[in-house]
């Protein structure tokens, strides 16, 4: 909660990290820059002067000329190093937020990024942080340079003549008027745009990772017109809060810079009645003419500070998520790889879908969770991994319970295998190798052939150096599921989870795929959720979850004999599969 509470330019400070210093040495370079752009316009002022007070001497002219090309090549250095140095920050803040982002991603539970469009995330992570480099590169040392001149040439203004420092600023409230025009229904109409982005966002991923289902059933005309209504919202959102901001915009831009419109006739008028000299008049006419458009600038930043202000709410809000509560490090050691879990009870938002779980898992056994679909079989899989927190109860490891162990530990534990398990745009090499960075090669490939996948990545055009393509989509379901199954073994985890692990395997490969992990799970605790229950009948113990409790639980055959929930499953897996054999047959003969 207390992060919630930190203003824009705390959290931008803590970004910066060690790198404050270079925005301190932006600002500073940036002021002297203006102090050298100042300087000119005094320089120019004094030699106008002079040319009316009939001085010919062209040294005096040229001495000048010189000095202030100096000063202006002085204003072009600072402003260089300025900008160097606020660059370099910049870059170094975008880089912090994306690793406190994606850091912060692994630590908060499933949940959270589950019910958060990928669409958003990669938004927020890529585009919006990549958008507000341009203003904190260039706005703070701009701002204070925009700032600091006008101000100092006001002050020598009222030295000349206090009088003119004043006239010289009569078109600012005027332009400001204007301006304040542009700013009805600010807020409702930048947040009413940032929604409409949000959204298009969203809809384009969504297009985009569907574009396989949406043309397989022929949906790709109602895709797209949801598309193009979302690309024609978030272009109109943009379209008409510009129009209703066109004439004030318009009236701002014309009038404010217009200083010469009241300098002109009434330091006229202080000339006529002698109260102010020409030379002194004309000095007025040159200073006011750079003296409201850096304001301008500075006011055009409004737009760039709003959306830092934004984006740096939707990086915090990420950051703000709960996570799990884990230590730094372990507090107590576990025994063993025993599980327990006492009394779970879980929910996903509002909805419970756990009640009292009791679960005991001996360590080095094989145990089997089997149930209808949605009985929660997954969610106390996930669960065991830590993928989520209880909301009561207890799950223990050894007799430690898994909230008393640190993430990072406890990940090393624990290998959790699903049905969809996600490969990256890298070589298969590389993916197998997630599973232990610091493997060798003879090590990938001696786990691949023990996970029955040596054979057909020997195959591909390129054996391990193949390139998997994004999610994995050069490779098959099956194999894909493979490659995954070959990661979580290299792991070597003392606890296995397998989420359908064979989900999208044939019969035929499945049987080498399940030989291949009975041998490598020896001795390790195995979790094994399956449908298919003829692939877990020989489990050392076997859970049947029935609305979020376990309904029964022991052998298969005490289970048989029980005649109750696992009978009747098994009934109908063993119908389903006569029914399978009776095709084939059938396909044979034809």
């Amino acid at each position: 909660m207390k992060q919630k509470e930190k203003s824009v330019f705390a959290w931008l400070r803590e970004f910066a990290g060690s790198h404050k210093g270079l925005y301190t040495a932006s600002v500073a370079a940036a002021v002297f820059g203006v102090l050298c752009s100042i300087v000119p316009y005094i320089i120019v002022g004094d030699m106008l002067a002079n040319l009316l007070r009939g001085n010919k001497d062209w040294g005096f002219y040229l001495r000048d000329g010189l000095i202030m090309a100096a000063f202006w090549l002085g204003r072009v250095i600072f402003h260089g190093i300025s900008t160097t140095c606020s660059h370099k920050a910049t870059f170094h803040v975008l880089g912090n937020i994306r690793k406190q982002v994606c850091d912060k991603l692994s630590r908060v539970p499933l949940g959270y990024v589950k019910d958060t469009p990928s669409g958003s995330l990669k938004n927020i992570i890529v585009e919006r942080i990549d958008s507000i480099e341009t203003t904190l590169a260039h706005v703070l040392p701009e701002f204070t340079a925009n700032l600091m001149a006008p101000l100092c040439v006001f002050i020598y203004l009222c030295l000349v003549d206090w009088r003119m420092a004043l006239v010289s600023l009569i078109s600012l409230p005027l332009g400001l008027l204007a301006y304040m025009g542009m700013m009805i229904g600010y807020e409702a109409k930048y947040r009413n745009a940032v929604t409409k982005t949000k959204r298009l966002n969203d809809t384009a991923v969504e297009y985009i990772n569907g574009i396989e289902v949406i043309k397989a059933f022929g949906r790709a005309k109602n895709s797209q017109e949801k598309f193009i209504v979302a690309a024609k919202e978030g272009a109109e959102c943009y379209v008409e809060w510009m129009r209703g901001t066109n004439i004030f915009f318009s009236i701002a831009m014309v009038l404010t810079p217009c200083t010469a419109l009241f300098v002109l006739p009434i330091g006229g008028l202080f000339v006529r009645n002698g109260s102010l000299s020409i030379p002194d008049f004309v000095l007025c006419i040159v200073l006011s003419v750079g003296l409201i458009a850096p304001l301008i600038t500075v006011m055009s930043y409004s737009d760039d500070i709003a959306k830092v202000s934004t984006i740096i709410g939707e990086v915090t809000g990420i950051l703000s998520q709960e996570e799990l509560k884990r230590p730094d490090t372990d507090r107590e050691k576990p025994e063993d790889y025993s599980i327990t879990l006492s009394d779970v009870t879980f929910g996903y938002h509002e909805k419970e879908v756990l009640h009292g779980i009791n679960m005991h898992i001996k360590e080095g056994t094989v145990n089997a969770l089997v149930g209808p679909s949605g009985s929660g079989k997954s969610t106390i899989a996930k669960l065991i991994a830590s993928l989520w927190d209880v909301k009561d109860g207890s799950i223990c490891i050894g007799g430690v319970d898994i909230r008393d162990l640190s993430l990072e530990e406890y990940n090393q534990k624990v290998a959790y295998v699903s049905q969809d398990n996600y490969l990256f745009d890298d070589t298969i090499r590389e993916n197998i190798r997630m599973g232990r960075p610091d493997a060798t090669d003879e090590e990938v490939e001696t786990v691949a052939k023990k996970s029955g996948c040596h054979e057909f990545i020997e195959e591909l055009e390129n054996g391990y150096g193949t390139v998997v393509g994004g999610a994995g989509g050069h490779l098959s379901g099956g194999e894909r599921q493979r490659i995954a199954i070959a990661r979580a073994m290299l792991k070597d985890a003392p606890i296995v989870i397998l989420d359908e692990a064979t989900a999208y395997t044939d019969p035929e490969n499945e049987a080498v795929i399940q030989a291949s992990v009975a041998k490598l799970v020896q001795g390790k605790t195995l979790i094994v959720i399956a449908h298919r229950l003829s692939t877990i009948a020989d489990a050392d113990q076997i859970f049947a979850v029935k609305e979020g409790r376990i309904f029964e639980q022991g052998t298969h055959e005490g289970l048989l004999a029980a005649k109750n929930l696992y009978q009747k499953m098994w009934d109908a897996h063993m119908s389903v599969k006569d029914t399978v054999k009776e095709g084939e047959v059938y396909a044979q003969n034809i």
